[in-house]
């Protein structure tokens, strides 16, 4: 009789902990889905953002919406994932959680990656500057065209910078300097290139973007082997339950 009672314990036990592995994960899910849902609405804005799309096709840097497409991805599939690991935690299906532990790795990765790639295109260093000071050099060059000109005078006066790297740029191609890249008050040119400030202006709204990707990659993280002990604790219940 005592040793049935140990037994009873035991899996009393066990049933406890399965309920506390299962309320968490189900809580860090629905942290998952508010996230996800946060990254997936601030990456379409920032594809849809009016007037951001002209500015990425002047500069021919189409590359920048790699990893926004990536996170854009990324943020539907949290959702969706969320919602099924909460319906396979309270479940308690073992088939269904190895489907959940899966669905967290592919997801850990695809974050990881897509924040990645959306940094090495927009931070300072990084993989867009060479394209950005290859389109401003070209716009420079070709500044008696007026797409060029046109082009020059919209970047320069709108970020308030001079030539790629800044106003020697004129100077090395032997071309005028034009107004906009002079201050309209001192008449003094603009010391700061404009690949530089254009990096930031898109390093500003990439690393919301990604601070959100890599708290979803720790939340994946945690999912995983929360996911990977409800398993364990599920079959250790149904091997003492089997041997009472």
């Amino acid at each position: 009789m005592a040793r049935g009672e140990g037994k009873g314990e035991s899996v009393a036990r066990l049933s406890n902990q399965i309920a506390c592995i299962k309320y968490t994960l189900f809580c860090f899910n629905i942290v998952a889905w508010i996230v996800g849902a946060g990254l997936f609405a601030f990456t379409i804005f920032i594809r849809a953002e009016p007037g951001f799309d002209e500015w990425i096709a002047i500069l021919e840097v189409y590359e920048y919406y790699i990893g926004v497409y990536i996170l854009i991805g990324a943020g539907a599939l949290v959702m969706i994932f969320s919602f099924l690991g909460c319906c396979s935690a309270l479940m308690e299906h073992s088939s269904a959680l190895y489907l959940f532990i899966g669905t967290q790795v592919f997801l850990f990765v695809l974050t990881v990656i897509g924040s990645a790639i959306l940094l090495d295109y927009s931070t300072m260093n990084s993989s867009i500057q060479p394209l950005i000071r290859q389109t401003m050099l070209r716009f420079i060059v070709t500044s008696e065209h007026p797409h060029s000109s046109a082009a020059l005078k919209l970047i320069q006066e709108s970020i308030g910078c001079c030539g790629a790297d800044g106003p020697n740029d004129y100077m090395v191609m032997r071309q005028p300097l034009p107004l906009e890249c002079r201050d309209t008050v001192t008449g003094n040119a603009f010391f700061n290139g404009c690949v530089n400030e254009l990096t930031w202006f898109l390093e500003d709204k990439s690393i919301w973007a990604a601070i959100m990707a890599m708290i979803l990659a720790a939340v994946h993280t945690c999912n995983a082997v929360l996911g990977i002990v409800l398993v364990q604790a599920l079959r250790r219940e149904e091997e003492a339950m089997n041997r009472r």
